[in-house]
């Protein structure tokens, strides 16, 4: 190789040479260099109306397009909302998180109620490692790895894991079991979320190994809070970001060093960290007009609370609290909805707009369908019709199937009316026919029609109440044989061995017979009493005057017994009337 080319391989490129010179520079040479562009640049910053913003990370962008639901979790426990009965002082998780440990938990509760974000939080406080799967798309081989990685984490430095499950009741029994001798051995703790009963989803071996609490349903106080401190975390995050906006739109033009410049107005803030903790709002004043009688209007009060949001007037945040019924996910969803629209959007579109945004939740396999018609039967059986019939519209306009609910009013119609009264059960037939014929939304009519008769009817148990004694009288020997009076003698084999013998027919005799109608054991027993027995019954004066109070204008039940003065007497006779005077 000649002596040239060996110089050109250490003689640096063009480009190198080129800013070599700058490298060489004394320090009050580059101080004026640097002095002079910031010059240059302040003076083309009124002239350039797009803003270079920093380069982010990729989990600075996965981040800012996470909903506001998941943006805004708490930090700390402290800043959790709602649930007092666990997060409170004095609390049993309470005072298991201060001896550093919790255990395995299965949190049961309603979506939205904060069964995740309290799993997080316990896991930072015990500065435990915190593993994250979902039941939905995750197998037995997932587990597996992360216990392996817990045990050896274990073995190394002594810290726990933590692996958080969610929708843990969608594990089948032979998934569920794969935790058993992990937990028993204490290499993972499990917390477990669902919204399905444990009692009827989870294996009894795993609840045994775990402890299950139960997360209820958020307040509608609790759901102001959260919302007030999103709001204030979102309007000092906003206020954080500097931005050029053209005059006359509130579009902002973003620059990015990547990707070019770009006109599409950004739909999500650019969040480079965690969004700021709830602190006090801006004192800064908005315009606003008086209302008619001269006192503020609505949009001037919401400027006194949201001054960077207008929009969210209290109407508005008093909708977003009754539509979410509980739901902190739901409640932020709508409110990010809020958020983003115009400042001067119309308060009715807007309110509009958010009611048709929200399903009703019913899951006509959970619980609360379950509920519902628990709800609905027992309002019927109480002679409540006005609640019947709430309960019924309830059903119906979530969408569930109205045989349901008319095979359950036909069970009604003999376990609760009974023989009060012999047409309910023709009627209950007749309307879960009609069902089938019709559909919804016509057989609504039908079944108001069955649930309100059924609620109006005297009530009577009898026959529900005799055949359970039986029942029980039954399971005691079911060996025992059937009497030879009453036995089907179709031969005459069974005629000479006795089948039969000196049974009476009784429609033959123009007076009452009388035969072997029950084994000897039974015989003399009574499993269907006569109406008005009250055996078995219980008097309980307190309820009776609640009844009486807030049922029967304050009067006394007509069934009341009476002293020999005409008074009613507080304790009951030995024969009192029909109970069924009860429906007034």
């Amino acid at each position: 190789m000649s002596q040239a080319s060996l110089t050109s391989l250490f003689t640096p490129s063009t480009r190198a040479s080129q800013s070599s010179p700058s490298l060489s520079q004394t320090p009050s040479s580059r101080y004026g260099h640097t002095r002079k562009r910031s010059e240059a640049e302040d003076l083309s910053a009124t002239e350039v109306t797009p803003l270079k913003r920093q380069r982010i990370t990729t989990t600075s962008r996965l981040q800012s397009a996470a909903p506001l639901a998941e943006r805004l979790r708490p930090h700390t426990l402290e800043e959790f909302v709602g649930q007092p009965h666990l997060t409170g002082p004095g609390s049993l998780l309470m005072s298991q998180l201060d001896r550093g440990a919790t255990g395995s938990i299965i949190f049961w509760g309603p979506p939205g109620c904060g069964k995740t974000t309290l799993a997080r939080l316990l896991a930072k406080r015990t500065n435990a490692v915190f593993k994250e799967l979902s039941a939905t798309d995750s197998g037995i081989a997932d587990v597996r790895a992360v216990v392996d990685e817990a045990k050896n984490l274990l073995a190394l430095t002594g810290r726990r894991t933590i692996l958080f499950l969610d929708e843990v009741h969608r594990f089948n029994k032979a998934q569920q079991d794969i935790f058993l001798p992990f937990i028993e051995q204490g290499h993972l703790q499990l917390i477990g979320a669902t919204t399905e009963n444990p009692s009827f989803r989870l294996t009894s071996a795993l609840l045994s190994r775990c402890r299950v609490f139960v997360l209820e349903r958020l307040t509608d106080d609790d759901i102001r809070k959260i919302i007030t401190q999103a709001v204030q975390r979102v309007s000092q995050t906003d206020s954080s970001h500097e931005t050029v906006s053209h005059p006359n739109t509130h579009e902002v033009h973003v620059v990015d060093e990547d990707v070019g410049s770009s006109d599409v107005a950004s739909s999500q803030p650019d969040i480079e960290e965690p969004l700021p903790q709830p602190s006090q709002l801006s004192q800064s004043s908005v315009g606003s007009e008086p209302g008619p009688s001269g006192t503020p209007s609505s949009s001037t009060q919401a400027a006194l609370l949201f001054p960077a949001y207008p929009q969210l007037t209290p109407k508005v945040l008093s909708t977003i609290v009754s539509l979410s019924t509980g739901d902190a996910r739901t409640a932020l969803s709508l409110l990010e909805l809020v958020l983003s629209a115009a400042r001067t959007s119309d308060e009715g579109t807007l309110l509009s707009s958010l009611r048709r945004s929200v399903s009703t939740a019913y899951d006509r396999s959970g619980d609360a369908r379950y509920d519902m018609i628990s709800a609905l039967h027992k309002s019927v059986r109480g002679s409540q019709g006005s609640a019947a019939l709430y309960w019924l519209a309830r059903m119906l306009s979530a969408g569930e199937d109205p045989l349901y609910i008319a095979r359950r009013m036909v069970v009604c119609a003999s376990e609760d009316i009974g023989l009060a009264d012999n047409h309910a059960l023709p009627l209950a037939m007749a309307t879960y026919q009609a069902c089938q014929v019709i559909g919804m939304p016509e057989c609504r009519i039908n079944l108001a029609h069955l649930i309100s008769y059924l609620a109006e009817a005297p009530k009577s148990t009898r026959s529900y109440e005799g055949y359970n004694r039986a029942e029980e009288a039954a399971k005691l020997d079911p060996t025992i044989p059937v009497p030879l009076m009453v036995r089907n003698a179709p031969t005459g084999l069974m005629k000479d061995l006795g089948y039969a013998q000196d049974y009476k027919y009784n429609p033959e005799y123009a007076h009452p017979v009388t035969n072997d109608y029950l084994p000897i054991q039974f015989r003399g027993g009574e499993f269907l009493r006569k109406e008005g027995d009250k055996r078995d019954k219980v008097w309980d004066e307190d309820a009776l005057r609640q009844w009486e109070l807030q049922e029967n204008g304050g009067r006394p039940w007509s069934g009341r017994p009476t002293e020999p003065d005409g008074t009613f007497s507080q304790t009951p006779q030995q024969e009192p009337d029909d109970a069924q005077d009860q429906q007034s």
